[in-house]
């Protein structure tokens, strides 16, 4: 993170690391909106992720999740859940605005395969025969992108509300002028 003020949070990691929900957690006890780069890409799409890797194709999904990225990464005062794949595409951390406190939330591909399990075609990256191997894999490839980040937060033992704990510890410790519930 670059010194100054702290004007947005961005959580970054892969699928099923707790970025939405962490998220949206961090978001409440700063009182700061939260926001999916999914959600808002559904939004704007007016399709689901599944429907656009389908129809559209995954380098039509990243040329619109880059420009809602753009757009989402220019707003204060928000707490923002990037896409698994944007946090680990080649330079996009390192282009992120001053005043963006970056956190990587880490997941075994187990665990992110277990979690993605509960939401049954919403993961079209892991729709393949076996997706625990597709989870490693990806991991390995996006693991030393998500490293950029500025801190990096291990989420695979722990709560939604511990996970936000510590990540309010870290943002209170580098910039004492957030205030949180």
């Amino acid at each position: 993170m670059t010194p100054g003020p702290c004007d947005r949070v961005l959580l970054v990691g892969f699928m099923g690391s707790g970025k939405s929900s962490v998220g949206r957690e961090v978001a409440q006890r700063l009182r700061w909106r939260f926001v999916d780069f999914d959600d808002e890409i559904e939004r704007e799409a007016g399709a689901s992720i599944a429907t656009l890797f389908e129809e559209r194709g995954e380098p039509y999904f990243r040329a619109l999740e880059s420009r809602v990225a753009e757009r989402l990464l220019a707003e204060t005062r928000v707490v923002l859940g990037s896409g698994g794949g944007w946090g680990a595409a080649p330079g996009w951390l390192a282009e992120v605005p001053s005043g963006t406190a970056s956190f990587w939330l880490k997941v075994s591909p187990e665990t992110a395969v277990r979690r993605a399990a509960r939401q049954p075609g919403a993961r079209p990256l892991l729709a393949g025969r076996d997706p625990l191997d597709e989870a490693a894999r990806l991991l390995a490839e996006r693991a030393p992108h998500y490293a950029a980040a500025g801190w990096a937060v291990d989420t695979e033992h722990s709560t939604v509300e511990d996970v936000a704990a510590l990540i309010l510890e870290i943002l209170q410790r580098e910039h004492p002028e957030i205030q949180s519930e």
